[in-house]
């Protein structure tokens, strides 16, 4: 779901776009922050989550790219869309294969717009769960004790009890009794649940 709590910043140094941009997206439910340059938004923001960023790729002083670059370098993931001109077409394009979600030819259409800007809400809502969910995970994952853990790597690699039990120097016994409190501990009902949970915590 998008629109209601999201929050897009606009950076263009042209005003009529930024507000053609703020009422359109107001419009549609999502509320706005907007910026003449990168350098003004640099200056006013301190650890603002946005759910998407629309950055013109040309202005004065530090351009989109610069700031693509800058946040990128400072691990701030905001889906960016890029805002071109058609001679700036091909640095977008290597923009997104460097990691911007988008990009926008001006003039563009408002439904073209919306589209984007809420399949890139939907992608950071997407992600930020997800690193909610890998948190989450680590959190219960660190509550088992050291052997516990032990044994649900050797599960996750497919071991049976036995196997556990003769590569820790333990009873099968033992090994059940772990296994019970890794599965209760980690909160997950089958097997298959813990791999998953284990890969993405190997992921991170």
């Amino acid at each position: 779901m998008t629109g209601n709590g999201s929050t897009v910043c606009i950076i263009d140094d042209d005003e009529a776009i930024r507000d053609a941009l703020r009422l359109l997206l107001f419009a549609a439910g999502i509320s706005s922050h907007t910026y003449p340059t990168a350098d003004t938004f640099l200056a006013r923001t301190s650890n603002r989550e946005f759910d998407c960023m629309l950055l013109d790729i040309r202005m004065p002083g530090m351009d989109g790219l610069e700031l693509f670059r800058s946040l990128i370098r400072d691990n701030i993931p905001y889906p960016i869309i890029f805002i071109t001109g058609h001679g700036d077409i091909p640095l977008a394009v290597e923009a997104i294969k460097n990691g911007a979600f988008d990009f926008l030819t001006k003039p563009f259409q408002e439904g073209e717009l919306l589209h984007k800007v809420k399949s890139a809400i939907s992608h950071c809502q997407e992600q930020r769960q997800q690193v909610r969910y890998t948190e989450e995970i680590s959190r219960r994952a660190q509550t088992c004790t050291p052997r516990e853990q032990a044994v649900m790597e050797l599960m996750v690699q497919g071991l049976p009890n036995k196997g556990i039990a003769d590569a820790l120097s333990i009873s099968p016994r033992t090994v059940e009794i772990h296994r019970a409190h890794v599965m209760e501990k980690m909160e997950a009902d089958s097997l298959p649940a813990l791999v998953h949970m284990v890969a993405l915590l190997d992921g991170r």
